[in-house]
Order: structure tokens, then sequence, then C-alpha cells
């Protein structure tokens, strides 16, 4: 006889730790169902024997609270255990209160406590005499049947644990599955883009991406049992079949149709790229974790095979010198230098698949990097490449090139605050004009002429608010770009002088040195070696 727990709660991850953190069967328990929001949990008390509800109680809609306050008026031989992210005391009280019989923190939560709580519970429940009634056998019962308790047995299936196979056979019939099933088949699902899109996103939203792609996903595959979809980790999911057809063939084809049929509604409806990968048909569950092991070594073929040897580095990270050579590509608003520190960095990784952690962490850092450039209303101003688009990027190449235009839309307000500092509107229209045309053919008239000014007015505004003459900052910015290019070792004296505006070689020099005191070749003399 199993005391039935339902859990309720509407971050999937929050169902995932709880369904793992524990064999609740050898302590005498069992999920009887899942529930993510206060409505469901009600539905499932009305259908389904439960004795005990774990509920969290900062839910969308009805909350923890009010669902604990209906469920003890409507069903008042369940007990309740309320989980909650806040010590917040007037949460405690009004539970308590409320007739709750414990209340927990999640980030306090281990296996012993939790264990500890609902053995509290149940001798409470005997001590009410309303214990599972003798004779309710498991089988009995469509609770016996809830995806929760699947889910929970196929993961524990997958991950190889002890007497996993017995309890998901059991799960399984339980729950339906028709017999003259011969055989079963497992694939192994990659939500590509999955840590560059939740790197910037809230728990409950990541929660919330998760459990919209496992439902998605076992409305492609069609109805529990025979079909179920799980997720494992990471963007990862799995796909289990049971097929009645003995032809691997067959099976295989119908694997194959069924998940591209959850790939394309992944990317149609949440805007997911994916990829997968089926593995062998085999005899017998005992057998289906090899099955589902088999996918991901062809789902992982290339990036086990090239990523680097370090077992417990698995990532090509930019090296230090390639991060020098961005940070100061950016310091000096140098968009030739940042495009090539991106394609250095991407370099190393371009073999790779899309989903490959090096290139996941990579662009991570590339774009920690972005970031720290901004201010924080710059950041929350808008305009740059949104990072849902790296969900419909198919290749290495297509990220690197959504990389650069990033960096092109920071370079654009990095070069918008230089110019703007405490200037005037005009005096500033013109800076951002240096900086955006010093390369080619840009003079004061013309300036003049792009803003609408009279060129003398401009010409004192700039020398009032700057305390340069306009030539003497267009120099200073030639030479800082000449600067970067000699420090990068990629072109002779003569070729930066030439792409950085200067007319003629001769100028060149003397404006140099003028302005750093050393000339172009004493100064790359002086430059330590690249590492």
């Amino acid at each position: 006889m199993l005391i039935q727990v339902l859990l309720v709660d509407d971050e999937p991850l929050v169902h995932h730790h709880l369904l793992t953190m524990t064999d609740w069967r050898s302590h005498g328990f069992k999920i009887c169902g899942e529930a993510y929001s206060g409505l469901t949990a009600l539905q499932a008390c009305e259908k389904t024997l439960v004795h005990i509800a774990i509920i969290d109680v900062n839910m969308p809609g009805m909350n923890g609270v009010e669902l604990q306050r209906t469920i003890r008026e409507r069903y008042p031989a369940v007990k309740t255990i309320m989980l909650s992210s806040y010590d917040d005391y007037d949460y405690v009280r009004e539970c308590l209160r409320n007739g709750a019989a414990d209340y927990l923190l999640k980030h306090r939560l281990n296996d012993q406590s939790l264990i500890s709580v609902l053995k509290k519970v149940a001798q409470e429940l005997q001590e009410e005499a309303v214990t599972p009634v003798p004779g309710l056998e498991e089988g009995s019962t469509a609770a016996d049947s809830s995806p929760g308790d699947l889910r929970e047995q196929a993961l524990r299936l997958l991950a190889g644990q002890p007497e996993a196979e017995a309890m998901f056979d059991k799960s399984m019939k339980r729950s339906g599955l028709q017999p003259g099933v011969v055989c079963y088949m497992a694939a192994a699902v990659q939500i590509v883009p999955f840590l560059l899109l939740t790197q910037s996103r809230s728990d409950v939203q990541i929660n919330g991406l998760v459990r919209q792609a496992v439902e998605l996903m076992q409305q492609s595959l069609g109805e529990l049992p025979e079909r179920m979809a799980v997720y494992v980790e990471n963007g990862r999911l799995a796909a289990l079949f049971a097929f009645r057809e003995r032809s691997e063939q067959a099976a295989a084809g119908e694997a194959n149709r069924l998940m591209s049929n959850a790939s394309h509604s992944l990317e149609l409806f949440l805007n997911l790229k994916c990829t997968y990968s089926i593995g062998h048909m085999c005899s017998s569950l005992s057998k289906l974790e090899a099955s589902y092991r088999s996918a991901e070594r062809v789902l992982d073929h290339a990036a086990a095979r090239q990523e680097p040897a370090e077992a417990d580095s698995p990532r090509l990270l930019m090296t230090i010198g390639n991060q020098k050579q961005l940070l100061l590509a950016i310091e000096r608003l140098d968009r030739e230098g940042i495009e090539q520190s991106i394609t250095d960095a991407f370099t190393p990784v371009r073999q790779l698949p899309l989903h490959s952690p090096s290139v996941q962490m990579m662009v991570s850092e590339l774009l920690a990097i972005g970031e720290k450039t901004l201010t924080q209303d710059e950041d929350a101003a808008g305009g740059l490449p949104s990072r849902e688009e790296l969900g419909n990027i198919n290749s290495v190449a297509g990220l690197e090139q959504w990389m650069k235009a990033y960096y092109g839309g920071l370079l654009g307000r990095l070069r918008r605050r230089q110019s703007q500092g405490t200037y005037s509107r005009h005096v500033s229209q013109a800076i951002q004009l240096i900086l955006e045309r010093y390369q080619s053919y840009i003079t004061l008239e013309l300036t003049a002429d792009l803003i609408g000014l009279n060129p003398s007015y401009l010409s004192r505004i700039f020398k009032e608010e700057t305390r340069t003459t306009f030539s003497e900052y267009l120099n200073r910015v030639r030479i800082d770009a000449s600067c970067r290019l000699l420090e990068s070792g990629k072109y002779t004296v003569k070729q930066i002088s030439s792409q950085v505006g200067f007319t003629t070689y001769n100028y060149f020099f003397k404006v140099f040195k003028e302005l750093t005191g050393t000339t172009p070749h004493a100064f790359v003399s002086r430059q330590p070696a690249a590492e």
C-alpha cells in the first residue's frame, strides 16, 4: 500500500527535482500526479486518490495559499505540505492556519528533510484512519497511470538506476500499454540554442519553456504510454517508443516520421531549433537505456570527436590573448579589429556541431564581454539583435555572422556615447561623423554641410567645446586607429597610413610623431610579442 502524493508547482524543473530526489516507493510513497496550476491540481484531486499534496506557494492565477484553502474545504482528507522559495512569515502563518502539515523552503530542501516531513504526515494519516484502503493494489486505479509517474520511472530507467526496469514495466502496464508490444526504441533530442536562449532568462521563464517543449513534443508524438516525451537536462529531451511491429525498418520509419513532426512543431510554435537522433531497436525495456545512449552518441558524435581531450573541461573557451584583443578593439571603436577577434574566436569551433557546449559557451563569453560595455540604460534601450533570433540559426557560420551584427550594434552605441559626452547636439553629430568616416574623405566643410551648419560656425563651436580644432581631432582619431593596426602586426606602415585616411605617407609619418612622440617603426618595435 503506497501513499499517493500529488506535486503542484508551475515550474517543470521543480517537478523533475522532486521526482528524482529520492526513491519514493522504497519509503512507501508514490507520485500519483503532477499539476502545474491550482485548477489542474483541483481536477487531479477530483479524479485521483490523493493523500498528500505538495504545493508551491507562488503560482500564477490561483496561488498556493488559495489552493490549499480550497483543498481543505473540498477534500479535507488530503494533507498539504507547502513549498516556497521565500521565507515569508505571512505565508507561513496563513498556510498553517489553513491546516498545512508543514512549510518547506526550496533552497533548503533535500531528500532527508523531504522524507522526514512525508513520514510525519503519513503518521498523521494513519492516526486519522485515512491511510490507503486495504486492497488498493498497484495497478488497480487510474491514479497509477499518471504522466508524472510514467516520466519518473522513465527517467530512472534511462539513468540506469537499480530496479527501474521492473517499476517502469509496471507503470507502463498500469497506464494501459496495449498487449502485443514486441520492441522498443528511444530517441535523443537537443534544443540547439538552449544555453544561449536561457542565459538571460529567469528560472520561471526557463521552466515555462521546458514545460512547453515537453507538452508540445508529447502532442506531436501521440498518446501515452506508447509514445512518451521526457525532459532530461540542459535542453536535452528523450522520446520513448513502443511498437507492435517486428520490422526494424518499419519501426525506424515510424519513429523518424514522429520525430520529424515533433522537431518541426518545436520550431514552428516555440521557435526552437532542434536536432535529434534515434537509437537502435531493442526487444525489452531492459535494453531501452542502451537504445537511448546509442542515440545520444550519434547526436553528440561530432562534439565528442572534436571537443578538447580534457574530460573535466569540455569547452573551447576564448584565449586570454583573444579576449585582450577584443577588449582593445572595443575600447578603440575598431570595427575591423572587433570582427577579426570574433573570427579568431570562432576558428577553433567552426567545425563543431551547433549544439556543441564549446560553441555555446564561447558565444556566451562573447555576449558577456559585449554586455559589460553597456550601461543599464543602454542595455534596456533595445536596438541590438534579439537573442530570440538565435533559435533560427542553422549553422556555426550563421552564429558568427549574428555575433558580428551584435557587436556592430554595440559599436554604434559606443560611438554615440563617445560623441555625445557633454557636447552640444551639433558637435556630437560632427564627432559621430568623424568616428564613422575617418578612414575615407572627411573635412570640416563636408561635415558642416551634412549637419546643415555654416563651416565657420561649426569650427568655432567645435573648438570651444572640445578644446581642439576639427582637423586636430580628426588626426587624433586616425592616429589612434593606426596604433591599433600597428599593434596587430598584420600590415605595413604604408598600408596603415592609407587605411586610416591619410592621403600621403609623409604626412602620416609627421602627424604620428607629433602625437605619439615616436615614429611608427619605433612604436612597432617596442610592442610585446603577441600571445
